[in-house]
């Protein structure tokens, strides 16, 4: 079924009663049109604010009976008009945002962010196994997408770390799922983009929480000492946590450095966990633990004092095979000049065992270790421009298909549908299979254009 672009005047005049509000006003409907990546700006008719899972089935009902088109939206902070919907509605899920501890899980509603959840946790010891760098992120956004994190050589992503889901459909049926009821619609959700139903709350198993954290920065010399070392380090499970990034501090040359965290460790523990490294300078910090998780804060706020944060974003997000990463990387840094990226780019390079990510989305590279491999680049005053950085982006995404990667799908890449379906691979059947079911009319989430 084909919608129209435009509804009709009065689309949203005969709203049957809810336990929140829709909102029509010119601040929700600002709000909502554009999102952190600030390069596409679609304009809802209406936000609502629900006040209850329910009203989200009400709306996703009285949507599908008028031929509109409908997105969640967490904190907005996806890159390229995501959960934008033109002339339709925006479901503002921010307001669902309850957290409920039992024994050792959290019930959670899909707009509560990450540091409310650890808050809630770490008062009786506990905490959730995996995070992203970014805590003030919503739960249903991130399990939206994926979800990955430094914790992934032990736990997998956000979304292998899930017991059962409440969802809406593109039906309007307000349904919960797990591994063993409606598998295949929890499998579709979850690294689903929104495209099979609406998450409105998840379950989520809890895991002791360590009260500090020893956390080592390695410095190494290439791309291929860093990944090599990387691929040791996570191979081995020595340490709890494990990132990577490629630094330009003075502008010029690059700096390649691991991240590598061990909780509950201290200076005691130096000798055991880096004493045999091969590097050419480390320094070691303890941190208690929710300072160790929100250390991305600090920044974020000296980011939105210079204006940075408001900026265009124009990510670029990939996960590329441990066969091809060197080759990849190399190449890309070796032709990245610094306008290319921004004043405040950040690159992060850090492996990923695929056996640990159970759930079939966000799709891994076909091998037993990965690379996420990302360019999160603004556009500031004297950079490229954003357009610049979208057609970069697109150049990079086929470089990445080419070496047997894969896009992780929060960024800023103009795809077709043939990419779409290269993108999924031997998941779209299944996947085509589970939106023609739990949405037959096509009513959800029309900003990621893979439908």
């Amino acid at each position: 079924m084909t919608f129209p672009h435009h509804p009709a005047a009065g689309a949203f005049d005969a709203v049957p009663p809810l336990d929140g509000e829709l909102c029509r006003d010119e601040a929700a409907l600002d709000a909502a049109s554009t999102d952190f990546g600030g390069l596409v700006h679609e304009r809802p008719a209406a936000v609502l604010k629900p006040g209850s899972a329910e009203d989200v089935a009400t709306m996703v009902r009285y949507c599908r009976e008028r031929g509109l088109h409908m997105a969640g939206r967490g904190q907005g902070h996806s890159t390229h008009g995501q959960a934008q919907v033109p002339s339709g509605l925006v479901i503002d899920l921010s307001t669902l945002n309850s957290v409920e501890i039992h024994d050792d899980t959290a019930i959670v509603q899909s707009g509560a962010l990450w540091s409310a959840l650890v808050r809630a946790t770490l008062p009786v010891g506990l905490t959730p196994p995996v995070f992203t760098d970014y805590l003030e992120l919503s739960i249903g956004g991130t399990l939206s997408a994926g979800g990955l994190g430094g914790q992934i050589g032990r736990y997998g992503a956000q979304g292998d770390n899930v017991l059962e889901l409440q969802v809406v459909t593109g039906e309007g049926e307000l349904t919960t799922c797990s591994p063993t009821v409606r598998p295949d619609l929890f499998r579709a959700v979850l690294g689903g983009l929104g495209q099979c139903g609406l998450i409105t709350r998840a379950t989520i198993p809890l895991v002791r929480a360590p009260r500090s954290v020893r956390l080592y920065t390695l410095t190494c010399p290439s791309v291929a000492a860093l990944t090599a070392q990387q691929a040791e380090l996570i191979g081995e499970g020595r340490f709890d946590y494990l990132v990577g990034q490629v630094q330009s501090p003075s502008g010029e040359g690059w700096t390649y450095v691991i991240e590598a965290a061990a909780y509950d460790a201290t200076r005691a523990d130096d000798a055991r966990l880096t004493g045999d490294l091969e590097h050419l300078a480390v320094q070691a910090q303890d941190l208690p633990y929710f300072e160790f998780l929100d250390r991305i804060a600090p920044l974020v706020e000296t980011l939105k004092s210079i204006g940075e944060w408001k900026r265009p974003h124009p990510w670029y997000d990939s996960l590329l095979p441990a066969s091809s990463v060197d080759a990849v990387v190399t190449t890309t840094l070796a032709s990245l000049k610094a306008r290319a990226l921004g004043a405040s780019a950040v690159i992060l390079l850090y492996p990923v065992l695929t056996e640990k990510c159970t759930t079939p989305l966000p799709v891994m590279p076909d091998e037993e270790l990965a690379y996420l491999f990302s360019l999160l680049k603004t556009a500031s005053p004297g950079a490229d421009s954003p357009e610049e950085m979208v057609a970069a982006n697109r150049a990079q995404y086929d470089a990445t298909v080419d070496a047997g990667g894969h896009w992780y799908p929060i960024g800023s890449v103009p795809l077709s549908r043939a990419d779409w379906v290269r993108h999924f691979g031997g998941f779209w059947d299944e996947f085509r299979a589970a939106r023609r079911r739990y949405d037959p009319d096509g009513i959800l989430t029309p900003g990621q254009h893979i439908f």
